[in-house]
């Protein structure tokens, strides 16, 4: 018998970002649906036809989606907001997209992060829900995958308890009780989708329950358990592989006694845990073990020496028949090939591995477990001098870094006074009025930005030429700023393309790549930097665009710095050392930046930490480790200023009541949050713990095109100040507007502006 492979899930975006573009151009109503889906399809077909060209032995399908996974599960399952419709088919397109994107008259649904990854799923509501089945997409797209290319695929569902879990009814996630109430209702439907795969032909199913890794207790397994057994009495001819990813399941042990053929696990983020419970416990004779051995959630080539004695070591566990080998989980979250890196140091190149390289060694390993590394000698040859290779190159060996690094233990990293000192000198030095008004930091990038940004690249534009156009572009904006009454001021960050990105950018250690999307939301593509060596600080990043910015205008305009953990929950980083030690190095690199904005008379500086919570561990036992880094690097960037400096951060959706005192800890002296399209629940975090430092709590979904009403800004504001003091709070969009157009960015922050205006006035309390 033979080791088999199998894959969780592909990247969406395209090569080229055709993905990314056909969305655009639907939306923008360039074409109809017919052109739409057709072009849909090619794409899905040749993701196929590519995986199982590079030797994927079960390819997964349904993996594809024309926004988000949940979002298509919700709407299949008919999990619809009340405030879109109601419907008894298969939605159309603008009523999908409505739901994601929002429309003048129903408020976009809530977006959140995908437990500890950059990447956003639509949040379902299951207030007063009815579900029916609307569409059996899974169905359609095996289909498509068999008629199409003789693929027998392996469809990819995400499974009922996860899907209820990762939604809420009332504003709040569902507890125990809410899933229980609400899975009989859905579970007959999951029923019918296998019924119907089962008949068409499919053999395997994946059914994706990632929440599985956050429960502790055996009364959390009871709904899954009643799933399984449910679904395997029901339709026992379709073999389901229950996968789990991004963490280790406790309850190993009761787990592996369900009623499934095939169990994934995550053997790569696991902390050693998956493969501890399979050494001690052993695993099911009658199961098979999808063991997730290759990183799907970074881009490093592996090992594949210590691959191949990995795969040993669970052939002592399990026999050949009962092992796949897969990604740890899905490919959805890396770029696709590196083949388009045609700029990239070939010592790095070599060590770089995206979605179809991960799929090349999943190949290339097979081979070795069933016929002996003979057979791709070559392939292990050159893995090894290329990790080789980079391992001893001078980017990971930076003696000046290592030197910064041992000095840190000597360091006291606090600010000189404590808040409550701070903010009176801040106030007499910034004059602002009461309800503070700014933006997050970037404002919309044009056709036209994008253009000139692209031409500059190419040397089609002189650097002269490219500078005086984003003056140009500032100055425009600067005064747009003014005109429309805000208070601080960006410059609009123009010349950045991702605030990430820009840094890696600047900063030694880091690869720009040059094609390696990842979908961040919807339409919305990344490319992370790649923290490949040892980081250091060569010149300044951003003094020059916040001098001239400052030049413009009387009212205090921000510097704005991406801080180090977002950098790290948003780069791809070395994993030869560890995370908090290249934290570190972005820290003190950081900090001289910082000084340097102040050197150069800029008041105010914001160093957002939007990804803080979203790479919080999934597992509360190793939180305070993490929290701890986070607060320590924050430190180290801008406990470097004096006083009368203010310092100011920003954070993105997230359960802030798991991370309030953290957020104290890094006493920033004005913190901004995301609070609109999370219908305000952030607020209690602030109302059941004393927080003294300012504030400001987004007022208004910048992810959404349309514009709030006056009153809709004003309810929000409202809201908050019942929990917060007004001397303490400021009003913002929740985050930056640089996915936005320009017409609907100035009607909203009008509106912005005029709801602030109104409730300064009822306020007979003056900040200053």
């Amino acid at each position: 018998m033979t080791i088999i492979n199998s894959n969780l899930g592909y990247p969406r975006l395209g090569e080229h970002r055709e993905w990314k573009h056909l969305l655009e151009h639907f939306w923008k109503g360039q074409l109809d649906n017919t052109t739409f889906h057709a072009t849909a399809k090619k794409l899905r077909l040749a993701n196929l036809k590519k995986q199982r060209d590079l030797g994927v032995d079960y390819i997964p399908v349904a993996d594809n989606s024309d926004y988000d996974h949940v979002l298509d599960t919700l709407v299949a399952f008919n999990a619809i907001p009340n405030r879109f419709g109601h419907f008894d088919h298969q939605l159309d397109l603008p009523d999908y997209y409505a739901i994601a994107r929002g429309t003048e008259t129903a408020v976009a649904a809530e977006m959140t992060k995908w437990f500890n990854i950059n990447y956003h799923y639509i949040v379902p509501e299951f207030d007063d829900v009815s579900f029916k089945l609307l569409d059996n997409r899974w169905l359609r797209y095996y289909q498509e995958a068999k008629q199409e290319l003789g693929i027998d695929g392996k469809p990819v569902i995400l499974g009922p308890v996860s899907f209820l879990k990762l939604g809420k009814r009332h504003g709040q996630y569902l507890d125990d009780a809410a899933v229980s109430e609400l899975l009989p209702h859905l579970l007959p439907l999951y029923q019918q989708v296998f019924e119907e795969l089962a008949a068409a032909g499919a053999k395997w199913i994946q059914l994706d329950e990632p929440t599985l890794v956050k429960t502790t207790t055996t009364a959390e397994l009871i709904p899954y358990q009643t799933v399984l057994t449910h679904l395997h009495t029901a339709v026992p001819t379709l073999n389901i592989e229950l996968q789990t990813y991004l963490d280790s399941l406790d309850q190993y042990d009761q787990i592996v006694t369900w009623p499934v053929q095939a169990i994934g696990l995550d053997l790569v983020h696991d902390h050693g845990e998956n493969l501890a419970h399979l050494v001690d416990h052993g695993f099911p004779a009658d199961k098979i073990l999808a063991a997730g051995i290759i990183d799907g959630h970074n881009v490093w080539a592996s090992d594949l020496q210590t691959k191949l004695a990995l795969i040993q070591q669970l052939r002592q566990i399990v026999t050949n028949d009962q092992l796949w080998l897969q990604p740890a989980n899905s490919l959805l979250h890396v770029p696709i090939t590196t083949k388009n890196e045609t700029k990239a140091d070939p010592v790095l190149l070599g060590g770089l591995a995206f979605a179809d390289q991960k799929l090349t060694e999943l190949h290339t390993l097979t081979v070795a477990a069933n016929q002996g590394v003979a057979a791709v000698q070559a392939a292990f040859d050159r893995n090894q001098t290329n990790l080789a290779a980079l391992n001893q190159s001078s980017h990971r060996n930076n003696q000046s870094v290592r030197a910064a690094e041992a000095q840190l233990a000597h360091q006291k990293f606090e600010r000189q006074a404590p808040f409550a000192t701070r903010i009176k000198l801040q106030h007499e030095r910034l004059h602002l009025p009461l309800l503070p008004t700014t933006t997050i930091g970037s404002f919309p990038q044009s056709a036209q930005v994008r253009a000139k940004r692209a031409a500059w690249r190419k040397g089609n534009l002189s650097d002269a030429d490219y500078q005086a156009f984003l003056h140009a572009e500032t100055k425009r904006w600067i005064k747009l700023q003014e005109d429309l009454g805000l208070d601080v001021l960006v410059h609009g960050e123009f010349e950045r393309t991702d605030m990430v990105e820009y840094f890696g950018q600047k900063l030694t250690g880091f690869y720009a790549t040059q094609n390696g999307w990842v979908q961040s939301y919807g339409s919305r593509g990344v490319r992370p930097p790649v923290i490949f060596g040892d980081v250091a600080y060569t010149e300044p990043i951003t003094v020059a665009e916040s001098v001239y910015a400052q030049s413009l205008t009387d009212q205090p305009v921000k510097g704005m710095l991406t801080a180090p953990l977002t950098i790290i929950n948003w780069s791809f980083v070395r994993d030869d050392i560890p995370r908090a030690q290249v934290q570190n190095q972005i820290a003190l690199a950081l900090r001289q930046e910082v000084q340097n904005l102040e050197k150069a008379d800029i008041k105010i500086i914001q160093v957002d930490e939007p990804a803080l919570r979203e790479g919080l561990p999934l597992k509360q036992r190793h939180w305070q480790a993490y929290l701890d880094e986070a607060v320590y690097s924050f430190k180290i960037t801008t406990t470097g200023v004096q006083n009368d400096t203010q310092i100011h951060t920003h954070m993105c959706y997230s359960n802030f009541a798991d991370i309030i005192d953290t957020i104290k800890a890094l006493d920033a002296d004005v913190i901004s949050i995301e609070t609109s399209r999370s219908h305000g629940e952030i607020i209690s975090a602030f109302e059941q713990t004393g927080y003294d430092q300012e504030i400001g709590l987004g007022v208004y979904d910048i992810h959404s095109p349309r514009v709030p009403s006056v009153t809709e800004i004003e309810a929000n504001i409202q809201r908050a100040l019942r929990v917060i003091d007004a001397q303490q709070f400021w009003i913002n969009p929740d985050c930056g507007l640089k996915t936005r157009q320009e017409p609907e960015t100035l009607a909203a922050l009008k509106h912005m502006v005029a709801a602030r205006n109104a409730i300064q006035a009822q306020l007979t309390t003056n900040v200053h």
